[in-house]
């Protein structure tokens, strides 16, 4: 079996962690990009920070998300043509590169939700089963 992506740790800070000390919050590599994705099928098109702040509002800032960590997905999720970019202004008229999901990222999200389903899956019935004696 391979062992997949997501078994890698993506460190994350928790709302009242600013130096990410050893109890820091950590989600599965592949996660970040399934949020971002996710995210921009819901908000097409969204600048970088937009995307971070929404990531965090819908997690109720459970996710505070590192801005560089944000920039390194969307890099590697434009490498991949599952987002495209182009330049326009912000909301408060500076310039930004805004997103937005290709025909391909929209098939990799369906993959990656799919994928994220049986992974939480085995999790909860891991979590759920009855301690062996």
């Amino acid at each position: 079996m391979d062992i997949p992506k997501e078994l890698c740790y993506l460190p994350l800070r928790t709302p009242k962690e600013d130096t990410m000390p050893d109890g820091k919050s950590e989600v599965l590599q592949g996660t970040l990009d399934l949020l971002v994705l996710k995210t921009l099928e819901a908000l097409n098109p969204l600048h970088g920070y937009g995307i971070a702040r929404r990531i965090e509002q819908i997690s109720e800032d459970l996710f505070r998300l590192h801005e560089g960590t944000v920039c390194a997905a969307l890099l590697r999720l434009s490498q991949k043509g599952w987002v495209s970019s182009k330049w326009g202004a912000s909301e408060n008229n500076r310039k930004a590169r805004f997103y937005s999901l290709t025909k391909a990222g929209r098939k990799q999200l369906c993959r990656e939700t799919t994928n994220w389903e049986r992974v939480a899956g085995v999790i909860a019935r891991l979590l759920q089963a009855a301690p062996q004696r």
